[in-house]
């Protein structure tokens, strides 16, 4: 399954910010991974403390020129997809649907 306008992907261990598999370039990922790591553990910490009761689907960071969708997987704790979608080619709706069919389809 191809996202369209994905420049980067990755499945990271959020407990240990490491890379577990990625594809694409144009991103230092390992780097990325480690530092968006501590965005979802400050996310997951916040609604905890909040008393939140929900899950999180998705944390997305929206910069001038690339999406950053962070989005835990829900069959296995303390992973995360972690998804870089160029402006101008990517359909959010779409990346984010599309990871969400990939994650039900992720044997772990």
């Amino acid at each position: 399954m191809q996202i369209n306008g994905a420049q980067a992907v990755a499945l990271v261990d959020y407990e240990s910010g490491m890379l577990l598999g990625e594809a694409g370039s144009g991103v230092d990922m390992e780097l990325a991974a480690a530092g968006n790591t501590e965005v979802l553990r400050a996310k997951m910490k916040t609604a905890e403390a909040l008393n939140l009761n929900d899950n999180i689907e998705d944390v997305l960071i929206t910069l001038g020129r690339a999406y950053h969708v962070l989005r835990p997987v829900s069959a296995k704790k303390g992973l995360f997809f972690y998804v870089v979608l160029d402006r101008q080619k990517a359909n959010l709706a779409l990346a984010r649907r599309m990871v969400l069919d990939v994650e039900s389809s992720l044997a772990l």
